[in-house]
């Protein structure tokens, strides 16, 4: 489901990642972990073509990125398929919270809003919280918010998932929130990279762990025997 060989990038000839390699099968979950500024968000800003790079290649959810720029429509395809959460929750303060989930399906998918509409409520109580559907985003807690905001990446359906270090900005009780949601994802087979600061939830949730350092790969192998 991911490949990525020998993937480099540098900012103003300073390396961010010096040959990259990796791959995660259909139903695993990848976490990348190692210290701040070592290339994790950047590595994972690479698979949905939100950062180009100046060498190697990468395929995920059966498209191929190529070094340098990306052609529009050819993101949009790839981000079909791959949804992203990212450390702000970047809801719609206007909307509800359920019209933030159907939102995508409805205006890129093209569903029936009925059918937008029953998914997105399958969703928001698949993350507890069915009872918040009229509810403007404001009104939620941090934990809430980031529910609400991978409910959303999930109904787009995508075939892979990524999140970029979910709970930084929340507190303990909100952050154990959120991990169970991604754990539970996990065990129904979502193909997922996760860049966290978290062992132990990547000791719980990844199958395979990879530890950037200074944009090298220092070390990988499965998340029981690598933590």
């Amino acid at each position: 489901m991911i490949t990525v060989e020998s993937l480099s990038k540098s900012r103003g000839g300073v390396p961010a990642l010096e040959a990259v390699s990796l791959a995660g099968a259909a139903g695993t979950v990848t976490a990348l972990v190692g210290p701040s500024g070592s290339g994790k968000t950047t590595l994972l800003r690479c698979l949905n073509g939100l950062e180009t790079f100046d060498a190697g290649r990468l395929s995920i959810a059966g498209h191929d990125l190529a070094p340098g720029p990306h052609p529009v429509p050819r993101l949009d395809r790839l981000r079909r398929d791959v949804g992203m959460v990212f450390q702000q929750f970047n809801l719609f303060p206007h909307l509800s919270v359920l019209d933030n989930v159907t939102l995508g399906p409805r205006v890129v998918l093209r569903e029936p809003p009925e059918a937008a509409r029953d998914r997105a409520v399958a969703l928001l109580d698949r993350v507890g919280l069915a009872a918040f559907a009229a509810a403007r985003p404001a009104t939620l807690s941090g934990g809430q918010q980031q529910r609400v905001a991978i409910a959303r990446a999930l109904a787009m359906r995508p075939r892979v998932m990524l999140f970029d270090e979910p709970t930084s900005a929340l507190d303990p009780t909100m952050t154990a929130e959120v991990l169970d949601v991604i754990v539970d994802l996990a065990r129904g087979g979502q193909t997922m990279v996760v860049v966290t600061h978290d062992h132990g939830f990547a000791k719980r949730a990844a199958t395979w762990v990879v530890e950037l350092a200074a944009g090298r790969v220092a070390r990988q192998g499965p998340a029981a025997q690598l933590l």
